[in-house]
């Protein structure tokens, strides 16, 4: 099956979780001494997280999108709902928390695209399950849970429990880099996940495994459904109880891989209820992050489903 956006049913998707706004200074050789002052070439800001992120090209692949999390009651958290209003993302779900700041992250990119950060977890701490509204998984396809590392494993497994019993999809993404503490503490959420979408270091964290088919097995054995790891230039992987897919990425020149993992998210999910197998749903989320590589952000470059598919099958073409 071929996605086509002009004719298939609308998708309904929730993302729920992670929401950070982006600050990118590009053109960082290094940092000035004491008071010092440098010229760089742009600074600009984007809608991130593994909600956040996931949910903005979520939309601009033609979902009905409706995002839920914690923001601060302040400027950035204003500016980052305004970010993803603009993407056609239902913001309403967005609590915003006294006294604490919305989640921020400053990222120097550098000429070689390398991207070290500094960041607030502000407002991410705060969300709890009973900031969604009674009605969050009405009429929902799949929800997505970024950073269950927030809520916990018991609560995480309430959420994804709550919507598998409605039969509704899901997924996750991990924020935070992985270790076996981790995965402890998100245990009891991986029984309710049909997908885990991490990266190869957060798998050989969470694993204590080099080898990535061979984590991402373990993973399995915990009771996820599917687990679909991105390995940057190295592409993705898709692991399942009876099939490892390796699938390359996309040769593009790279300018920051800044949310290529929450559009490879978006792109793998959208292909499988688009009902594509899991080898084109892998390549669907690697076609997304090629074209968020190009650019800078989470928001990079304009693009759809249609535009993502036509780049798709142009390299089967090749």
């Amino acid at each position: 099956m071929t996605p086509d956006s002009t004719t298939a049913d609308p998708l309904t998707i929730a993302t729920v979780g992670v929401h950070v706004l982006d600050i990118h200074v590009v053109g960082i050789d290094s940092i000035p001494e004491g008071s010092d002052g440098a010229l760089v070439e742009s600074i600009g800001f984007s809608a991130a997280g593994t909600a956040g992120g996931t949910a903005l090209v979520l939309s601009r692949l033609g979902a009905t999108v409706r995002t839920h999390g914690a923001i601060g009651a302040d400027p950035i958290g204003r500016s980052l709902t305004a970010l993803l209003d603009a993407e056609a993302v239902d913001t309403r779900g967005l609590v915003p928390k006294p006294g604490v700041q919305t989640s921020s992250s400053v990222i120097p990119v550098r000429p070689n695209g390398d991207r070290p950060a500094w960041h607030c977890i502000g407002a991410n701490a705060q969300f709890v399950l009973d900031d969604l509204d009674p009605g969050a998984l009405d009429g929902l396809d799949h929800l997505h849970l970024g950073g269950p590392e927030f809520l916990g494993g018991p609560v995480s497994a309430e959420l994804l429990g709550r919507a598998r019993d409605r039969g509704i999809s899901t997924s996750a993404d991990l924020l935070s880099g992985g270790d076996p503490g981790l995965l402890e503490w998100i245990g009891e959420a991986l029984p309710h996940l049909d997908y885990l979408l991490p990266n190869d270091e957060q798998t050989r964290g969470l694993t204590g495994s080099d080898d990535p088919a061979d984590g991402a097995r373990r993973l399995l054995d915990r009771g996820v459904g599917c687990v679909a790891l991105t390995r940057g230039a190295q592409g993705a992987l898709v692991v399942t109880g009876d099939d490892v897919i390796a699938v390359a990425a996309f040769p593009v020149d790279v300018v920051d891989t800044t949310g290529c993992g929450d559009a490879f998210s978006a792109g793998f999910v959208t292909g499988r209820l688009r009902g594509l197998d899991l080898a084109d749903a892998a390549e669907l989320g690697c076609a997304v992050a090629a074209h968020v590589a190009q650019g800078i952000g989470t928001a990079a470059n304009s693009y759809d489903l249609t535009a993502i598919e036509a780049f798709r099958q142009s390299r089967a073409a090749d």
